[in-house]
């Protein structure tokens, strides 16, 4: 299993990516509220923020990262919060999903699949997920007007406006948006551009 660059983040004080959840997580609310029992697979879980605020608002949630010291976070977080997750250690470009979920969710670590392995991966996300059930993605995308993060990884690939929403042509899209964001992860002010996705399978 391949070495994650962000264990010496993880392994500081605080939060670093902070606490407050992703909006897109509201998205997850709005399209598939937990008035029955829903399972969450969150994909690259990084420090829990997402996956404890999902699993605080009535979803089941299992979620993984390549990090240890990120899923001990997410673990001291969700206990903090007097949530269940099931958390496992898992790399996104080797890790395929065996069971169906009803909502898969990620944010922030797309950015690590190879390209060579991007069809293959999302169809078994496709595969793997529950009719009527959702992918609720977001993904940073390279914008020629944007300088790269200060704490850009050589691991990251680049990916294109646009090009997320074609692993999803033959889904329903009921959500999708670039933007620019501001962000203070590390401490230092910077921007990214983001594709954000809600996919249903219907």
């Amino acid at each position: 299993m391949s070495e994650n660059p962000y264990d010496e983040m993880y392994d500081r004080p605080g939060y670093y990516w902070g606490m407050q959840p992703s909006r897109t997580c509201y998205e997850v609310l709005k399209n598939r509220p937990p008035v029955e029992p829903l399972t969450v697979l969150v994909l690259g879980c990084g420090e829990g923020r997402n996956a404890v605020f999902l699993a605080r608002n009535g979803y089941e949630v299992s979620a993984f990262d390549l990090s240890p010291k990120g899923l001990e976070k997410t673990e001291r977080l969700a206990h903090e919060a007097g949530v269940s997750i099931d958390t496992f250690q898992a790399d996104i470009n080797e890790f395929r999903l065996q069971t169906s979920y009803d909502v898969l969710f990620s944010t922030g670590v797309l950015h690590f699949i190879r390209k060579e392995l991007r069809d293959e991966i999302f169809e078994n996300y496709k595969e793997h997920t529950e009719r009527n059930g959702l992918n609720v993605l977001s993904v940073f995308v390279d914008k020629p007007f944007i300088p790269d993060p200060p704490d850009h990884e050589e691991a990251a690939q680049i990916w294109h406006s646009g090009e997320l929403f074609t692993h999803y042509h033959d889904w329903k899209i009921s959500y999708c948006v670039e933007e620019i964001i501001a962000c203070n992860s590390g401490g230092i002010p910077h921007r990214h551009a983001m594709n954000r996705m809600v996919a249903v399978h219907v």
